[in-house]
């Protein structure tokens, strides 16, 4: 079993001295990861599993994670708050049996990056209709950006995950997807962020097909009839071309973008957000 309560040591560091009792946290925290296939997405999980326990002790809610999947049932998820999918989805039939229950009796859930990914025919096919068009309201993967591009990103809605953001910002590089399901038409769908038009072009190439030169592209939403929100970032730079699959740019480089994915884990931990 992987499973590391990383941000537990961290807050007992921080909050007892001589005298005094350690706080309990707001709210826990536990990330499901992989890391196993593209370098881009296992650069993420590994910034990712840094830069939260960071927040975590800033802002005082406990941060664990786990690459074992069979820890996705109701037992292990009553004790936390709000589940992270940093890079991938469950699989078998009993952990999304489980987790589907999770989101419908009122547990959070941020989703990002490769963890919204279906495609059929590929290795992720879209099979497991309740969570892509349903809870997600995405559909299928259909295209994506390359190379990872920093984006000028519109706020779309003043919400507690956007609020005090300025109308626009830039976000960090990202490899950017497009989708099946009209986020826009779907009544359950609060878009918070998309692809600003200063954007475009948005992509180097090389095929055209990954250079966006127009469009309507949200990259940021929650689904009003759950506790959930989805950010398409989580796809670092890489020097795929020299062989050294060194890590060229950061998902945590925009205070901006950070400040709406910390207040959209705070939002969701708090008894506002629920």
């Amino acid at each position: 079993m992987k499973f590391r309560a990383t941000s537990r040591l961290l807050l007992a560091l921080l909050f007892c001295s001589p005298g005094s009792t350690a706080q309990s946290p707001a709210f826990r925290v536990i990330a499901f990861f992989t890391a196993a296939e593209d370098a881009a997405h296992i650069s993420f999980v590994r910034e990712a599993n840094q830069w939260f326990p960071k927040m975590a002790a800033r802002y005082h809610f406990s941060y664990d994670t786990t690459s074992n999947w069979e820890h996705l049932n109701e037992k292990f998820l009553s004790h936390y708050q709000v589940v992270l999918f940093l890079d991938t989805r469950p699989e078998t039939p009993a952990q999304r049996a489980a987790f589907q229950q999770y989101a419908e009796k009122g547990g959070a859930w941020i989703g990002f990056h490769f963890a919204a990914f279906a495609l059929t025919p590929s290795a992720v096919p879209q099979n497991w209709d309740w969570y892509h068009n349903t809870f997600l309201g995405a559909g299928s993967y259909v295209s994506n950006t390359w190379r990872p591009t920093a984006a000028v990103l519109h706020v779309d809605n003043r919400h507690p995950v956007t609020r005090g953001l300025p109308e626009r910002f830039r976000s960090a590089p990202n490899e950017w997807y497009r989708w099946s399901g009209p986020l826009r038409q779907n009544p359950d769908i609060t878009v918070l962020a998309s692809i600003d038009s200063s954007s475009f072009p948005l992509g180097t190439g090389p095929k055209p097909s990954e250079i966006w030169h127009n469009g309507d592209y949200p990259v940021v939403w929650t689904n009003r009839r759950y506790r959930m929100v989805y950010f398409n970032m989580g796809h670092n730079d890489m020097d795929y071309e020299h062989g050294t699959r060194q890590t060229l740019s950061h998902t945590f480089s925009s205070p901006a973008q950070n400040r709406m994915i910390l207040q959209a884990l705070q939002w969701l931990g708090s008894e506002r957000g629920r």
